[in-house]
């Protein structure tokens, strides 16, 4: 007995020496998209509240030229972890992370280049975005033709994204084929905004989908998606929204915006940000790699809410988990932007084009 309480008094001031760790999250953009960014915010707090971490969150903005000095002046201060997102820091990550490698970085939504020198020291979150938005473009082709409240006989969903870039483009490239998997003579309006800082733009291209003849149109428009769900309020049709579940969300902002959002395909910064860290505080955290989080390790799927459970007649929902089993089983692939030739995308959308 005396030297179990002699190793446990040891341990236990051994501990309250030990080294709180202190963590920053840079988001190139802002708190307050209620969808990307603010998953990522979600994820850092979780971990101040359940693994006792320290922790910073700095609004760099949307001013590129911001970017780099932030990073630059946190990696100079005694943070062990900074953690930045999106293929914007990419190149400056890949740069400023060599010059620190007593430090640890996370970057998530995008990889950095393991074949450069120095990179050891960064963790890189991937997200399989296509395996959610398969789920989500079935969904959107059943509701379209399905006699629900809102929908018109003509097969035609439509996808609002926020840039022409490989990770918008991963979503849909899986958005199409879950919907011709649904129906193969479905019609897809797509839009670029050219942003993901624009919400009146968001809007207004969403009510031309809108006037065009689609029922649903799926928001991956980070901060213009806002416009996105105030169009579907507006032309008093459906929403599917994006990363964070944005109807819950809405519902103590703007009911009406709540009730028009189906689902959110959730891609789960917050856990993946939370998971990153309690891997690096139990020391199993493997940096100089990147990692793809799908449907099978929680990184993506379809919100099951409320508004899911109370707008979706059930033989859709249903359809839906049996698309995610036919996934996780192997048995459906989804394609992937990542690798696809230009013309090879070209023909994806063309075939979906009214």
């Amino acid at each position: 007995m005396r030297k179990f309480l002699v190793i446990l008094l040891a341990t236990l001031f051994v501990l309250s020496f030990a080294k709180t760790l202190k963590v920053a999250l840079l988001l190139n953009g802002t708190l307050g998209d209620k969808s990307f960014f603010d998953s990522a915010g979600r994820g850092v707090q979780m971990a101040i509240k359940e693994l006792g971490i320290q922790a910073k969150i700095i609004e760099a903005g949307y001013q590129q030229e911001r970017w780099r000095p932030y990073l630059e002046d946190l990696s100079d201060q005694d943070y062990d972890i900074i953690i930045v997102g999106t293929w914007q820091m990419q190149e400056i990550l890949e740069e400023i992370a060599p010059m620190h490698p007593e430090k640890k970085y996370f970057i998530f939504d995008t990889t950095v280049d393991y074949k450069k020198p120095g990179l050891n020291n960064v963790y890189s979150i991937l997200y399989k975005q296509n395996e959610g938005s398969f789920l989500v473009g079935a969904l959107a082709a059943l509701i379209t033709t399905s006699g629900m409240p809102k929908t018109n006989p003509e097969p035609i969903i439509g996808f609002l994204g926020g840039m022409d870039i490989p990770v918008i483009n991963d979503f849909l490239v899986g958005y199409i084929e879950g919907a011709k998997y649904v129906n193969p003579n479905i019609k897809v309006l797509i839009s670029y905004v050219g942003s993901f800082n624009d919400p009146a733009k968001g809007k207004e291209l969403s009510l031309a989908m809108y006037r065009q003849g689609a029922d649903i149109i799926f928001n991956v428009a980070g901060n213009t998606g806002v416009g996105l769900l105030e169009a579907a309020k507006d032309a008093d049709r459906w929403a599917i929204g994006v990363d964070s579940d944005q109807a819950l969300i809405y519902e103590d902002i703007d009911k009406e915006i709540a009730k028009r959002i189906v689902t959110s395909m959730m891609k789960n910064v917050d856990v993946s940000i939370f998971r990153g860290l309690k891997l690096h505080l139990e020391g199993k955290l493997k940096y100089g790699q990147a990692e793809a989080l799908g449907i099978a390790e929680g990184g993506v799927g379809v919100a099951d809410n409320k508004y899911y459970r109370e707008l979706v007649p059930e033989q859709i929902r249903t359809k839906i988990k049996e698309l995610e089993q036919k996934i996780l089983k192997g048995e459906i692939k989804v394609s992937t932007a990542y690798g696809m030739s230009t013309d090879e995308l070209n023909k994806l959308r063309a075939s979906v084009r009214p």
